[in-house]
């Protein structure tokens, strides 16, 4: 499947945004933008395509609110309108969004676990696999344990000498 050319990484009208510096972090990196998304859970592109479409104040609103489950770097929260005014200055003006959003299912996780939005196509043969799979320790669970191995005949004995 071939990307659209707005979300093509080295032609995209979001690069001056996704690769914007958000911050220093405490390790000494600096923080992108296209990091903080994917680090938030969402599709970075997707995401700035949405918040190209909304106002300038929405779109301050909106990335104000993701930062703000970011760990803290060399910023503190009190700094985060003027990190995403700036940001969303970086992002290419809209009159309607890039692209309708495209929607993921989110891959579950077991016990209450966070999820990420994943979409991909899951071949059939680890369908396949995992059920064989399922099958054998179902099988082996029902054992019990027990190996049954065949009783020795008597011509296949081998005789006692004391």
């Amino acid at each position: 499947m071939t990307l659209r050319p707005e979300y093509s990484l080295g032609h995209s009208e979001y690069n001056a945004f996704l690769f914007a510096a958000v911050g220093e972090e405490k390790t000494g990196m600096q923080l992108t933008v296209l990091t903080a998304l994917i680090r938030l859970g969402f599709d970075p592109w997707q995401e700035a395509a949405r918040l190209s479409g909304l106002s300038k104040a929405a779109a301050v609103q909106a990335l104000m609110a993701a930062m703000a489950r970011l760990p803290e770097g060399d910023w503190n929260a009190s700094a985060l309108p003027e990190i995403a005014a700036r940001l969303v200055g970086s992002l290419p003006g809209r009159v309607t969004p890039a692209a309708p959003p495209n929607p993921a299912k989110p891959f579950s996780l077991p016990f209450g676990l966070p999820s990420l939005p994943v979409s991909f196509p899951m071949p059939k043969g680890v369908v396949w696999i995992a059920l064989a799979g399922t099958l054998l320790l179902a099988f082996v669970i029902l054992q019990d344990g027990k190996v049954y191995d065949p009783a020795p005949t008597s011509s296949s004995a081998i005789p006692y000498n004391k």
